[in-house]
């Protein structure tokens, strides 16, 4: 048996075949050949446009059939993993009635903080565990006001991943994880949190089906499964958002554990038993996928805004023809030519929308200390992943004051984690054992939708056969040092009030 695992990022698009039966993953293909762009039509915004996604994941599943060789009759469930937070509008027939707002951008930021206010802090923070923020339900009340006839034409509002769920099947659907992503959760009752909706004066009728997060969801169109080569019942049994799939993905599915990636975005989210929020809103708390009415499980998660997209940026500014970018190794290789410190160049990696550990303000971006006659390529390099290190350092310290920490960390070997020098950056500054798997959120999605199938009795069972291939320990040599240089980049931090 095989299962289709679809990881739809930011800047691309990953598709994994997973065959149950031998326990391993096929074929792998991540599309467009370039990364996606995020549209800024103003100073704040990011989106992107949903029927690309949807061209880009069936372009995909053409590629593993035609040229991975991968015999697409097989495959008889799919799992959908996405970005979090986005905001995509259809109408009834599941086509986008605008562009999707995506997980960084800050237009409703401020609609967010005015429904706190209105709600009550302490009222919404045991509700939804936090505050509606610059997330999708903020978006969604952005559209209402500042676009009423996109919202009148929208029937339905949906995650991406549900988006892309709704275009393989002919159903919008949303799972409970997807609305504690939204802000539409409450914890305290286990329901969609409607005095949200009500604070914010939206209808409960844009809501779409709510399903679990496992276990049969939708059967894919005869009409897509035509097109795309695919049986006509091949079954969605899987969604998630991208970070808590991407815990499921190393295995992180029990209080106490911790997963991290640095992907456009750098993240650190720990599993907890406990309804725990921040009183600042600097972290925030989501429903884990493997959360049931029986068993509470949350992801506790610190986001940056500004990881990868960091390092995609140096790689264009640093190449001179675009269709020809340096590889990222190389970028790798002259980072590690430069000592910790990068010689006094200090880094702030703030400069992709408002930043959550910093209560949704905008933090000053830039570089401190560039000299011309001292500083090259490679300095620049280093001091972006020690900035980036360090922004999540300050979040992980967050973490830690509200109970979700550990001794032990694990990524997938994929992204900022495949350079040395970034791996050595991040243990000796979170003092923490980095544990590396060779896995992907794809391939994750793809092991979520066996269990949802039915084919794994458990999620345990389902990741038995995911090992560890490298642990990076803190050098006590490197961590007194790396911990000076983070003292002086945090005293460093302007914040815009």
């Amino acid at each position: 048996m095989f299962f289709l695992g679809i990881d739809l990022g930011s800047s691309s698009i990953k598709l994994s075949v997973f065959d149950a039966d031998k326990g391993t993953t096929v074929a792998s293909v991540t599309v467009p050949e370039f990364e996606m762009d995020i549209i800024a039509p103003k100073f704040g915004w990011a989106e992107q446009d949903p029927n690309k996604w949807w061209e880009y994941v069936k372009n995909g599943i053409q590629i593993l059939g035609a040229k991975q060789h991968i015999d697409l009759k097989k495959i008889v469930g799919i799992g959908i993993a996405y970005q979090m937070h986005g905001l995509v509008l259809t109408d009834e027939n599941i086509n986008p009635v605008r562009s999707s707002i995506i997980w960084c951008d800050s237009r409703a930021a401020s609609i967010g903080n005015e429904v706190y206010d209105r709600m009550g802090h302490e009222s919404c923070q045991q509700q939804i565990l936090g505050t509606p923020g610059n997330f999708t339900a903020s978006k969604l009340k952005w559209v209402q006001t500042n676009e009423p006839e996109v919202f009148q034409k929208a029937v339905y509002m949906m995650l991406p991943g549900d988006f892309i769920a709704a275009r393989l099947s002919g159903k919008a659907q949303i799972s409970t994880s997807g609305l504690s992503e939204a802000a539409l959760w409450n914890f305290s009752k286990g329901t969609l949190a409607t005095e949200v909706m009500e604070a914010m004066e939206l209808p409960l009728n844009k809501i779409p089906e709510i399903v679990p997060n496992f276990g049969y969801q939708a059967t894919i169109h005869a009409d897509v499964a035509s097109e795309l080569g695919l049986n006509s019942d091949v079954k969605i049994t899987y969604r998630g958002g991208d970070q808590p799939n991407n815990a499921m993905s190393l295995n992180v599915l029990k209080p106490g554990e911790i997963a991290t990636t640095a992907g456009t975005s750098a993240v650190v989210y720990a599993v907890s038993n406990q309804d725990v929020y921040d009183k600042e809103n600097r972290i925030n708390t989501f429903l884990h996928v493997n959360n049931t009415e029986s068993q509470k499980n949350n992801g506790v998660m610190l986001c940056i805004n500004g990881s990868g997209i960091l390092y995609q940026w140096l790689r264009k500014i640093m190449s001179v023809d675009r269709t020809n970018l340096i590889a990222y190794d190389s970028l790798n290789a002259e980072a590690a030519k430069v000592a910790a410190g990068s010689n006094g160049l200090r880094f702030y990696p703030f400069g992709n929308g408002v930043e959550r550990i910093f209560n949704n303000k905008n933090v000053n971006s830039g570089i401190q200390n560039l000299n011309f006659n001292i500083h090259q390529s490679g300095h620049l390099i280093r001091s972006a992943c020690e900035g980036i290190v360090f922004a999540m350092n300050y979040g992980f310290d967050v973490m830690k004051s509200v109970g979700a920490s550990g001794e032990i960390v694990r990524a997938g070997n994929a992204n900022l984690f495949l350079s040395p020098v970034f791996r050595e950056i991040f243990t000796n500054t979170t003092q923490t054992t980095l544990e590396l798997y060779n896995t992907s959120g794809s391939e994750g999605a793809a092991r979520g939708a066996a269990y949802g199938f039915g084919y794994y009795a458990s999620l345990e069972e389902a990741f038995e056969g995911l090992k560890c291939i490298e642990r990076v320990e803190p050098n006590p040599m490197l961590t007194s040092q790396y911990q000076e240089i983070y003292q002086e980049w945090k005293n460093n931090i302007k914040i815009e009030l």
